[in-house]
């Protein structure tokens, strides 16, 4: 990634956590790509903790393809079930910079599908 890429991210994601934040009621889920993985965490920013996190890396996960959009959908949908599990409902989501489309959409359908209010 060129340094103008990172320095615009910076400058959306920044813009972004001026609105989006996350309590223990309503946490709030952030995402990272990078160029092979995708990593969700939920986080309650009032105590700095996080609360569920799921990644593409995870050993639980039963990966059966390759293709990056599909492997984001089950790693969404894996985080919305660990955060039902844990009694989290209500999410506030968090791009994290990054457009709302491919890996980042794809990750957001399964944590809906999988019971996620956004």
């Amino acid at each position: 990634m060129s340094k103008k890429t990172v320095i615009k991210r910076n400058k959306i994601k920044k813009r972004i956590r001026k609105v989006v934040f996350g309590t223990k009621d309503k946490p709030r889920l952030t995402v990272f790509r990078s160029n092979k993985e995708i990593y969700a965490q939920l986080i309650d920013d009032s105590n700095s903790k996080t609360i569920v996190a799921a990644s593409s890396k995870d050993k639980d996960l039963k990966l059966k393809t390759t293709n990056k959009i599909e492997v984001s959908k089950i790693v969404g949908d894996s985080i919305g079930k660990k955060a039902i599990k844990a009694g989290i409902k209500n999410i506030s989501f968090d791009r994290n910079g990054y457009l709302y489309h491919g890996r980042v959409k794809s990750l957001a359908d399964g944590a809906r599908e999988a019971g996620l209010n956004f």
